[in-house]
């Protein structure tokens, strides 16, 4: 069969399809890797045979353009009918579609609708943001499925929508989504219905516990494995350990797109100087060079590959980002969680504490006592690192990415048209 992923031009979102991708490619299918020029470089060095589509979006200078992060284009973290109002749902939309969706997808759809048109995939594997890919597989007749990376809020908050805009009178049922992807479906000959929205079906990285129901949507469970791109282990890092050890990560991917870190990173390494511990924060020469000086059990780095480093690790502080939340709990690691309320960051740590996997609070709100009292208790208390190991345990029990190859090759015959 011949495979076509597609993403959005984010760096971190090309490495989780890297995995599925290797997986689909050595079992004998062609597999190709679409998207705009700035992430050309990391699909080929991942070893995956890229493609070119289109150009590179304008998100980050439209989001530079909003008073805050916290704007109601990335808060989808209450896609709960009884949290929602019409006019808050409605409001996501309005500003997620032109502020989020259209420039991620509007300068690689045509792109790639022609080149899908030319080297006709069978299926085509979609960031769960990236609605050309849904677009490109109606042009050819292909099965399609997301590539679930996230709490799959986008589904459920579509639910939610659907209800309330049920009950507004019948010239008030705005919908923007759909009122920007229909046309480009009609283009292609094709129409705007949940296909669209949410795959055929959906290859789900999220373990049970984490993931919102997805009610009767079709899913393939799959265990998330790690991939950081280009990798070089530092020796420090196996060298035996004379204290536990705590990981304070901001998260590069997140820094890179928002253009900044929401963590207090000064404040928490001060809040944990007076623990008996080694912390390692992993920063960029430039974040580095504002602090200045550290304390002394701290050591700062620039990247390390994440997956060779957290299992020495008693715990991990860090912004709720999907790379290093699913790498922490795979090796069943207690986890600090400092989100803001972007994407489904809130919601999957409000899951994390009700497993006991970790705690959590708004980095705006936590102090330095705050943050000393919650590393110290997942150190301190036990049930801390059972309850991890048992979201471990979770995850080791969905199947790797070798071993749900046969699925899709079954639901993409049944479901190509």
């Amino acid at each position: 069969m011949r495979i076509l992923f597609t993403t959005m031009a984010e760096r971190s979102h090309v490495l989780t399809m890297v995995p599925l991708a290797w997986a689909l490619a050595t079992a004998g299918h062609e597999v190709r890797l679409a998207g705009s020029p700035m992430i050309t470089e990391t699909t080929a060095s991942a070893g995956i045979t890229a493609v070119e589509v289109g150009k590179d979006h304008t998100y980050h200078e439209l989001l530079g353009a909003q008073d805050t992060v916290e704007h109601e284009m990335a808060d989808w973290s209450e896609p709960f009918a009884d949290r929602q109002t019409w006019e808050q749902v409605l409001l996501k939309y309005q500003a997620g579609v032109p502020y989020g969706l259209a420039p991620f997808n509007d300068p690689i759809v045509d792109d790639l609708v022609e080149f899908a048109r030319w080297w006709r995939p069978d299926l085509v594997v979609w960031d769960p943001l990236t609605y050309a890919g849904p677009v490109a597989a109606a042009a050819v007749g292909a099965a399609h499925a997301r590539l679930l990376w996230s709490i799959d809020v986008y589904s459920t908050m579509r639910s939610v929508f659907n209800g309330l805009a049920a009950d507004q009178p019948a010239d008030e049922r705005e919908d923007p989504l759909r009122e920007w992807l229909e046309p480009q479906l009609e283009a292609v000959g094709s129409g705007f219905d949940g296909r669209a929205l949410h795959g055929d079906f959906s290859i789900d990285q999220v373990p049970p516990g984490i993931q919102l129901d997805l009610g009767d949507l079709r899913r393939v469970p799959m265990r998330y494995t790690a991939y950081n791109g280009r990798a070089v282990v530092p020796p420090w890092v196996y060298e035996p350990l004379e204290r536990p050890r705590v990981l304070l990560t901001p998260g590069t991917s997140f820094a890179t797109a928002l253009g900044e870190t929401y963590i207090p990173l000064r404040d928490s390494l001060d809040a944990l100087a007076d623990l008996d511990v080694e912390v390692v924060a992993t920063l960029s020469a430039e974040e580095q060079e504002q602090l200045g000086t550290v304390p002394p059990n701290t050591r700062l780095t620039e990247f390390v590959p994440l997956h060779a480093m957290v299992g020495s690790c008693s715990a991990v502080i860090h912004h709720g980002g999907f790379g290093t939340w699913s790498t922490a709990a795979l090796h069943g690691v207690p986890q600090v969680l400092l989100p803001i309320r972007h994407g489904d960051m809130w919601i999957k740590a409000i899951r994390t504490a009700e497993l006991g996997a970790g705690l959590y609070a708004h980095p705006s709100s936590v102090g330095v006592g705050d943050l000393r009292d919650m590393v110290r208790r997942l150190l301190n208390e036990p049930s801390f690192t059972t309850a991890a190991g048992k979201l471990r345990d979770r995850m080791l029990g969905m199947p790797a990415p070798n071993e749900i190859i046969g699925e899709i090759e079954s639901l993409t015959r049944e479901l190509r048209r």
